[in-house]
């Protein structure tokens, strides 16, 4: 018995001193440590923190290859993020030197490789956001410990340059846009030059973010810089085709800017700028704080993609050939413009104050403006064809989240996935709904009872939240996390949801541009889960009837 005991206590102690660990890993900068964690009896976690992978960044520049370092890198803190405003807006956190990312490899008995590979993009409206995420009592939100673990995959999270100093453009060549997105560019080269070193497989590569986020996976997928370097994308609630996406006059927001920091509007305007300091200039790049429904928060958002026949050879519109061999999966949640249309009508939260209809109207006139009266006529008998001559309070309350929704984030997602499928040779295409109820709704006085997914709701699920914090949640909400994991690795793995490691509650099927399948995700989803057309009457007049009526200017 006592030799029985030895022997476990050397087993036990073997496992330990034989850690499975990467130790120092080679990459193209220099060498790099990061820190090792135990899972589990036989699971090991190595995490890297503020690896570079561009160099500090010049004003309103590409970013550059990173010059490289002596000695080892310790990698075990997360870096600074981008210069950016606070949540309140009134100062700015962050540095200019902020182009990190940071990395987990899962391990079994033995050091991983050949791992599929998910690389993170995070969202914050291209104003704010960074590769850690919130932080809430040291649990930071885009950890990627959960999915890298339950999924056997890599998770890489990656900063890139917000507000201002991100996409402030001229829509000239002095100062030409899209700064941001050249940064997550750079990082996702370097994960495909370097990934091998840390036991990721080059040649199966996955992208994913969320809101701003996910429209940035569709612009990576879109631009022609990208050609091989990564295989599949996953855009949650965002994607480039978004009224958000692209910015048609970035000129008249930078001379505003301009303006503010006291900089010429004219020719010298680009140079003035470039040598404004970062922090005024982050400051002045902030929204107009006050929205309504004849002046939408979504018409606020100033700072996105520019159209600079670089990144953006064209309209993403046109630019969906370019992702003819990347799988690709986008969705909504069932409430997503709730967040915003809240701001723009605040009373859309009050159980005890009418919505007057006259806001409705208001707000799909300030949407459908280029049209005029008759895009808001048409528009509102829409929206209110399923009245009856006196709606109730919560019906009015739900189809204006329902209005913004369509139009911030829907509506575009239909759109994209029907172009993705439209034109793909080799890539897959699919579709889904997020209805999972808000944990907040009914409890507090913000979130009313009938909330269904508000805007980054997808987030704590994704990052499996509900196993790491289990005091905040049901275990329905385990289940929601499981199941989401489930889809989002067995597709980083094969290009299709279903098939994997993971076991999943329904089978998703493809998005067709015939079918229009799609799935809708839920803590008790079971195949009778698949759907078919996701709000087809209002996607056929976002996209059909109201751009076929005669613009204002036309017609006056």
């Amino acid at each position: 018995m006592a030799l029985f005991g030895i022997c476990v206590a050397m087993a036990v102690f073997l496992e330990t001193v034989s850690a499975t660990s990467l130790g120092v890993v080679y990459t193209e900068g220099g060498m790099v440590e990061g820190r090792s964690i135990r899972l589990g009896l036989r699971r090991h976690m190595d995490v890297f923190k503020g690896i570079p992978f561009a160099d500090i960044p010049g004003r309103f520049e590409k970013p550059k290859r990173h010059p490289g370092w002596d000695g080892v890198l310790k990698a075990k803190e997360y870096r600074a993020r981008c210069l950016q405003l606070n949540m309140i807006m009134t100062d700015t956190r962050g540095s200019e030197d902020c182009l990190y990312l940071n990395i987990w490899v899962p391990h079994d008995r033995k050091v991983s490789s050949n791992l599929p590979v998910m690389v993170w993009i995070y969202g914050g409206g291209y104003l704010v956001g960074g590769s850690m995420g919130a932080n809430f009592l040291d649990n930071y939100l885009y950890d990627g410990q959960e999915i890298a673990d339950r999924g056997n995959v890599i998770v890489v999270t990656l900063g890139y340059r917000v507000g201002a100093l991100g996409f402030l453009s001229t829509g000239e060549s002095d100062m030409p846009g899209n700064y941001g997105l050249w940064d997550q560019q750079a990082a996702i080269a370097w994960v495909h030059r370097n990934i091998r070193a840390f036991g990721g497989d080059t040649n199966n590569i996955t992208i994913f973010g969320e809101s701003a986020g996910g429209a940035s996976v569709s612009f990576q997928t879109l631009t022609p810089h990208n050609k091989g370097l990564f295989r599949r994308a996953i855009s949650q609630s965002g994607v480039a085709l978004c009224p958000w996406g692209v910015i048609k006059n970035p000129r008249k927001f930078a001379e505003e800017v301009a303006l503010k920091v006291n900089c010429p509007t004219d020719s010298r305007m680009a140079a003035c700028l470039k040598m404004t300091d970062p922090v005024v200039l982050t400051m002045a790049g902030t929204l107009n704080p006050q929205s309504s429904p004849a002046e939408p928060v979504v018409e606020n958002l100033v700072l996105s993609a520019v159209v600079d026949g670089d990144f953006l050879p064209d309209h993403p519109s046109k630019l969906f050939h370019n992702a003819a061999e990347i799988d690709y999966i986008a969705g909504v949640n069932d409430m997503d413009g709730h967040m915003f249309t809240a701001l723009d009508v605040p009373s859309i939260n009050s159980m005890l104050v009418d919505t007057p209809i006259e806001d409705v109207k208001t707000l799909l006139a300030s949407y459908t403006k280029d049209k005029g009266k008759a895009g808001m006529e048409n528009a509102f008998s829409l929206y209110s064809s399923d009245w009856r001559t006196n709606p109730d309070r919560k019906t009015v309350k739900k189809t204006v989240v329902a209005i913004g929704t369509d139009y911030i984030f829907l509506v575009p997602t239909q759109a994209a996935l029907y172009l993705h499928a439209k034109h793909a040779t080799t890539g897959r295409t699919y579709s889904y709904m997020l209805s999972e109820p808000n944990r907040m709704g009914g409890l507090v006085t913000p979130y009313p009872s009938w909330m269904g997914a508000d805007h980054a709701d997808d987030l704590q699920y994704v990052f499996g939240k509900p196993f790491t914090t289990p005091l905040g949640y049901w275990p329905r909400h385990r289940d929601l996390s499981r199941y989401i994991i489930a889809y989002w690795t067995n597709f980083a793995k094969t290009g299709n949801p279903n098939q994997g490691d993971l076991e999943v509650p329904a089978t998703w099927p493809e998005f067709t541009t015939d079918g229009h399948k799609y799935l809708e995700i839920h803590h008790d989803m079971n195949k009778g889960y698949v759907r078919q057309k996701m709000r087809m009457r209002y996607v056929h007049f976002w996209t059909s009837i109201l751009p076929n009526l005669p613009d204002l200017n036309q017609s006056e």
